[in-house]
């Protein structure tokens, strides 16, 4: 923190425009025809690695929002996840600038001044390549709960008239995607309507469904009600489900991913809340400790690999941009400038690289390519493409595959280390029948993913 403002200028003008991408060709991004993935404007996938920065609007000025989403466009996300009415008394405490979003709380008095802020970062963000994923509020302004702050503002007619102004304000930005929720979920029916007009609004504002891609993040809910799918999957205006698994170590991830995956009609699903990397498991630190890299990237690979599109990464510090004289909240250990190089944070590029490095559309979730899964703590999963698998094993477990289910004669053999995206090359084998692999080590944090190509695909190394 001690490093000069101008050095900061020098470093940006430097790194931003290897980093920057352009969304005016790139953006703003729609489902793909099989309506499994997102893509771009030009038909490219789309391949969705979020940081869930829920304060950024709220708390970080503009040099600090620099920092922050230079850092994370130059670590591989695509995403960074914002709500712009802060869950952290985002109404009452001003930003760094001294101002409030709204004219004595209400949602159709917006106050200019708050929302150009919000304009800088979002632009930002895009002249970076990256896309924000849009909350207009956290759920506590709906309804506070036992937890949140609020205050309750929201009814359906004042939701439709702020979801119409953020459209209007917004619908010229390429890299915007609308998250409704706020990590609620809806109580009753008189709950659900207010977000259905607040979806209604932001259509509206920005001309049409056609141009807002929208989705809702929900608390976790049980594995049957799949996230938001639960209350919004026939609704038109629901693009792709998020869910929240949460902040627990061993939770069947896989499983919440394949029940909305399997719902009709067929939408784009993705987790949008997991476990934090440097936070309480289970709110627990005493007796579980706090969550590890390793955690990190089990929850990432599973997700990827159960059929989800994309997968949001968070940090306990940097969620609430913890810093000098604020509150922690959950007792955070390290301020978010800081945690912004923790190694999960690092480490999830190579999953990035790993899903992009082979055909994305046609690639599709299949545990039948494996004899025997593991179980929670050891999980093995499996997806493949036309002409190549990938097989994640969470402790390093041998993988007996049932080969014959993609195109080729033989098949190029490889380890892939999630830790830090090294290759080891095996021989070949004939694509028939059963055959054993055995990853390069073993044990608890010993996570490797086992890659077959067809061999006269020539694919590169991730």
């Amino acid at each position: 923190m001690k490093r000069s403002a101008l050095w900061f200028l020098s470093y940006c003008l430097a790194v931003c425009p290897l980093l920057a991408q352009n969304l005016a060709e790139k953006g703003p991004l729609k489902v793909s025809a099989n309506q499994r993935y997102l893509q771009t404007a030009d038909g490219q996938p789309f391949v969705w690695l979020g940081d869930t920065a829920w304060e950024l609007f709220h708390r970080l000025n503009r040099e600090e929002a620099d920092r922050y989403l230079t850092k994370r466009a130059q670590q591989g996300f695509t995403v960074v996840q914002a709500v712009v009415l802060a869950e952290l008394d985002g109404l009452h405490t001003p930003n760094p600038y001294g101002e409030v979003p709204l004219e004595n709380n209400d949602p159709t008095k917006p106050r200019e001044a708050y929302f150009k802020h919000v304009d800088y970062i979002i632009d930002k963000a895009a002249s970076l390549g990256i896309y924000i994923a849009l909350l207009p509020t956290w759920g506590d302004k709906l309804f506070k709960d036992n937890w949140g702050k609020g205050p309750e503002i929201f009814n359906e007619s004042n939701a439709q008239v702020y979801g119409a102004y953020l459209g209007r304000r917004y619908k010229t930005r390429k890299n915007i995607i609308w998250v409704l929720g706020g990590d609620r979920n809806p109580r009753n029916e008189a709950d659900v309507a207010v977000w259905r007009a607040m979806a209604r609004g932001v259509a509206e504002g920005c001309g049409g469904l056609e141009n807002a891609l929208m989705t809702y993040h929900p608390q976790p809910n049980s594995l049957e009600d799949a996230g938001s799918s639960k209350w919004f999957h026939a609704d038109k205006w629901l693009d792709f489900n998020m869910f929240q698994t949460g902040h627990c170590r061993e939770i069947n991830v896989w499983d919440r991913i394949q029940v909305a995956y399997n719902k009709t009609p067929i939408k784009p699903v993705l987790d949008g809340e997991p476990i934090y990397e440097d936070h309480p498991v289970c709110f627990n630190a005493k007796d579980l400790g706090t969550s590890s890299a390793y955690d990190i990237r089990k929850h990432a690979y599973l997700d990827f690999f159960a059929g989800a599109f994309g997968h949001t990464y968070g940090c306990h510090g940097v969620w609430q941009m913890y810093a000098p004289g604020r509150e922690a909240v959950n007792g955070p250990h390290h301020f978010w400038y800081d945690a912004l190089d923790l190694p999960g944070a690092n480490q999830l590029k190579f999953v990035r690289k790993l899903i992009e490095s082979r055909p994305i559309f046609d690639r599709v979730p299949d545990q039948s390519l494996i004899t025997d899964a593991g179980q929670t703590h050891n999980r093995i999963q499996a997806t493949r493409g036309k002409d190549y698998i990938f097989v994640y094993s969470a402790q390093g477990n041998d993988i007996t595959v049932n080969l014959g289910k993609i195109a080729g004669k033989n098949l190029q053999v490889r380890w892939y280390n999630p830790k830090n995206g090294e290759i080891k090359t095996q021989s070949p084998v004939e694509n028939t029948g059963q055959k054993t692999f055995v990853p390069p080590t073993r044990g608890y944090g010993q996570d490797w993913v086992l890659m077959l190509d067809d061999s006269a695909k020539n694919y590169p190394n991730p």
